[in-house]
């Protein structure tokens, strides 16, 4: 870990102008995946400020639309168990708790949580090549082991994947992230946060210079109602997922009248294919149905030495979400989906 000034930031405006002071100055909430980076010197920093006792972005609101907004600074946990999220918006709290561990989560931060970089081996290893890393010295996954890779969205810059598993559920929940930056406020479409690598993929997202994140809008619709979340991981605790699927259904007499369906896990940000959801819709929430919108998300998925099985991984995984998302109850340990 580098040498470094260490800031406290005030409130947002504060936050936004120390953090334009100088190119290599580093936001630090929760630290939990900050401070791992520092440590193994993927990343340095001339100077680190602190937001935490920034006010304003810790708390859940409740909008006059009917959705909520979640803080940036608000941690996971808080944000797993509140009463109001746990009620609207269980796909999010099922996610959420799918993620790390218990400690990580009272730590972690929702706008942290965003922007968590990748856990490529490559990446976390400075003595390999690494496009992400340092651009333009080359993707050793892509002739290496990549067993946990991407097999959606790729480049020949870059295979990784993005962690997280809250964000396959925002996806999903088709959130709006609310930032403040140097020229004011605005708001991203969670759809367009995240980039897919192309030929930058050092740049995770399409957070300008000096921006912040503030918070987290969700629209009323929660789909409390069918929902489920699934995450296929090597170990069942503190693992990332080989594959995740968020599914949440809105249905009316035994007929989909929206689906919406995010992947983890297979890509450099959460997937998701509005023409196999439309697909879904006025059609019965069956086996060959799921698993025909599953051929249209995975379609074009490209392979590599080590993890060809997550095609038919995440096939499977999509139906079997989808069934679960019929019955919440199904959701339970040793529960099994009728399929």
């Amino acid at each position: 870990m580098n040498n470094f000034a260490y800031k406290k930031a005030t409130d947002v405006n504060h936050a936004v102008s120390l953090l334009g002071e100088g190119e290599d100055h580093k936001i630090i909430a929760g630290g939990t995946n900050i401070v791992d980076l520092l440590k193994y010197f993927i990343t340095e920093a001339d100077t680190i400020v602190d937001i935490n006792k920034v006010p304003g972005i810790t708390d859940l609101t409740e909008l006059d639309n009917g959705g909520v907004r979640i803080g940036a600074l608000m941690t996971n946990a808080d944000t797993a168990y509140h009463p109001l999220i746990e009620e609207k918006y269980p796909l999010l709290s099922k996610a959420i708790l799918a993620g790390a561990s218990p400690q990580i989560r009272n730590m972690a931060t929702n706008g942290g949580n965003l922007l968590q970089r990748t856990r490529c081996y490559y990446f976390y290893d400075i003595n390999t090549p690494c496009n992400k890393r340092e651009p333009g010295s080359g993707c050793s996954a892509i002739e290496g082991y990549n067993r946990i890779h991407a097999i959606l969205g790729q480049s020949d810059k870059c295979i990784a994947v993005f962690p997280s598993d809250m964000c396959v559920a925002l996806a999903a929940l088709e959130a709006v992230v609310q930032v403040t930056g140097p020229e004011g406020e605005r708001t991203i479409e969670f759809a367009d946060f995240h980039k897919l690598p192309g030929d930058t993929p050092e740049l995770d997202n399409n957070l300008k210079n000096g921006e912040i994140i503030t918070g987290i809008d969700f629209p009323d619709k929660g789909f409390h109602n069918n929902y489920s979340y699934l995450k296929l991981r090597d170990r069942a605790s503190y693992s990332f997922a080989l594959v995740s699927v968020a599914t949440g259904l809105n249905l009316d007499n035994g007929v989909i009248k929206e689906a919406r369906i995010a992947l983890g896990g297979v890509a450099h940000k959460p997937w998701r294919v509005i023409a196999a959801e439309d697909f879904l819709v006025d059609k019965e929430p069956n086996v060959e149905n799921f698993g025909a919108a599953a051929d249209l998300i995975l379609a074009g998925a490209t392979a590599f030495e080590h993890n060809s099985f997550k095609i038919d991984l995440a096939k499977k995984a999509i139906v079997r979400n989808c069934m679960m998302a019929l019955d919440p109850s199904s959701q339970r340990p040793g529960a099994k989906p009728s399929l």
